[in-house]
């Protein structure tokens, strides 16, 4: 009847001289050429990646256009630049495959320089499903790694990031390369963690240097894919070294507080999970208490400051009625009901606990109210919620509802506005928003472009690409945020069948006919001590008179007398 375990809740340098090959016409004819017009059309930035493989085309002399698109890109004349590679691409000219090829990796270069990511991302996309067949497949790489830092998640650089080998990563461990290496590392373990390669993932983020930027996000994510796994020991390794490596300063720190949190709030559910161990023949609980100890050391190290501090309480108070300190996990959930939190909490849960609490010390009455209560509470919600998703026919209605819940114009009532609003707040759901802004901001600077890039067909493959990426990051934004949505109502549904369930065995005691095996638990909660709020010399003892001070919050206990037996 106790409750269930809490749900476990981130090679050769190749240097400037690819293919320069002197200064010819379109027509193959030789004109005047200078060293330094030679130079022009090197790279502007030294980058990494095998000689191009013998499968992939041959390049042959450059047409004029193409010339003149080198020269130009190097004179960081992108826009200019981008129209001359975009006319080799479509064929103007008699440039063989590979100079093709060439035009179409310094035309994605080219549209990197002038902000526009996803026409940018879409050509190097293009590159990396041609594989060894493209001349420039392997130098794409590395500007997938600095696309990622421009675009966000949604928009899938991961993916493609995962269409390459680990050997095509381990070139950019020496040399230029370097700075991108542990990016990459990182980039292909979350494209093996999201294909549920969890092993595969692990290797590379282990990869990641302790000293790189990146290690505390490829460390999250090892410990996640641990915990995937059911590996216990190497996940709280895996979240203690987060910890260490922000308190050595490895972190920027805008973000170490959270993600210091997130690494705490990890290895308390980690902890938990391990204390909680079940026979498989008998279905007997066992609980560790030296892990449940270590469970309740870790969700206190949250500060009452942090975005996580009320899961953590929340989530605590489990712990506490697993050891059957009553009397702290009702504190712990008067805190969480607290006016202060109204607005932003959220955790039907918490009567639910409430109910078996009362429940497992034999105070019947006061669990019958505990479901009434939240009946009261939660039934009308549901019914709202439900009425308000029947709204919505598809993800792009949705999508639209999620930005009026995100500026206040949702025509929400107040018993539900706070909890939606919450819902389609996470973390994800907001990179979505931010990737469809960030499309948005593409299109208008193209269409502030001056006209003669505007109106050539760079411009027309701007716009489509633009169009085309934002239609599918709508389509998902609304699908996720859907998904949210109706996770919140299915949910709500589960915390209702558990508080159903606390009420039948109510009414299963008030007729005597209570199993053998829950009298024996319930005498075993007679005999706890756990009820009885204890005062150590650093404490006192203050009376809760209906008022709460934001001092208390996280200290309130609550007396619970059992009555099994009498």
């Amino acid at each position: 009847m106790r409750h269930s375990t809490v749900a476990l809740k981130l090679a050769s340098v190749q240097t400037l001289a690819l293919v320069v090959v002197g200064c010819l016409g379109a027509a193959g004819v030789a004109y005047p050429c200078s060293r330094a017009s030679a130079e022009d059309m090197a790279f502007d930035l030294k980058e990494t990646g095998q000689p191009a493989a013998t499968s992939a085309p041959a390049e042959g002399p450059p047409s004029e256009t193409l010339a003149n698109g080198l020269r130009l890109y190097q004179g960081k004349r992108y826009p200019e630049a981008s129209v001359q590679f975009q006319r080799v691409i479509e064929g103007e000219t008699q440039d063989a495959a590979g100079n093709k090829q060439k035009a179409q990796f310094f035309l994605a270069k080219s549209l990197y320089q002038l902000q526009y990511y996803q026409s940018a991302l879409a050509i190097f996309d293009e590159i990396s499903q041609l594989g060894k067949g493209h001349l420039f497949y392997d130098q794409t790489l590395q500007w997938l790694a600095q696309l990622a830092t421009q675009l966000p998640e949604p928009a899938g650089i991961i993916e493609k990031v995962g269409r390459y080998d680990v050997a095509a990563i381990e070139q950019f461990n020496q040399g230029e390369g370097k700075p991108f290496y542990a990016q990459l590392l990182y980039l292909q373990g979350r494209s093996k963690y999201a294909q549920g390669e969890f092993e595969q993932a692990i290797s590379l983020f282990e990869k990641v240097p302790s000293s790189n930027k990146w290690y505390v996000q490829a460390k999250m994510f090892a410990g996640i894919s641990h915990i995937r796994l059911r590996q216990a020991r190497p996940a709280i390794q895996a979240f203690r070294s987060i910890i260490d490596a922000i308190d050595e300063g490895k972190l920027d720190a805008d973000e170490e507080d959270r993600v210091k949190d997130l690494a705490w709030l990890s290895l308390a559910r980690v902890y938990y999970t391990a204390a909680n161990k079940v026979d498989d023949e008998t279905g007997d609980r066992q609980v560790d208490g030296k892990l449940l100890g270590a469970a309740v050391d870790a969700w206190s190290r949250i500060d009452t400051g942090s975005e996580y501090w009320l899961d953590a309480l929340f989530e605590g108070s489990f712990a506490f009625f697993l050891a059957d300190e009553f009397s702290r996990a009702l504190g712990n959930v008067h805190t969480i009901f607290s006016p202060y939190f109204e607005k932003t909490s959220y955790y039907p849960e918490a009567l639910v606990l409430k109910a078996v609490v009362f429940f497992y010390n034999c105070q019947m009455e006061n669990a019958s109210a505990m479901v009434s209560t939240f009946h009261e509470r939660y039934d009308p919600v549901q019914n709202e919620l439900q009425a308000k998703l029947a709204q919505f026919k598809d993800n792009e209605s949705f999508y639209k509802f999620l930005l009026q819940v995100r500026e206040g114009d949702a025509n929400l009532s107040p018993s539900i506005a706070p909890i939606v609003s919450s819902a389609l707040s996470d973390r994800t759901v907001l990179r979505h928003l931010e990737y469809v802004k960030q499309l948005e901001g593409e299109e208008k600077r193209l269409k502030d472009a001056p006209p003669a890039f505007k109106n050539s067909s760079v411009g027309a493959r701007i716009l489509q690409d633009s169009a085309l990426a934002k239609s599918f990051a709508v389509e998902q934004a609304g699908d996720l945020a859907r998904g949210r949505y109706n996770r919140l109502i299915e949910s709500l549904q589960e915390y209702m069948n558990q508080i159903d369930a606390v009420d039948l065995e109510v009414a299963t005691f008030e007729r005597g006919q209570l199993s053998q095996a829950m009298q024996d638990q319930q005498v075993t909660a007679d005999r706890a001590a756990g009820g009885h709020v204890e005062v150590d010399e650093e404490h006192q003892v203050w009376p809760f008179d209906g008022e709460y001070w934001r001092d208390e919050l996280g200290f309130y206990r609550q007396q619970v007398t059992s009555k099994c037996g009498r």
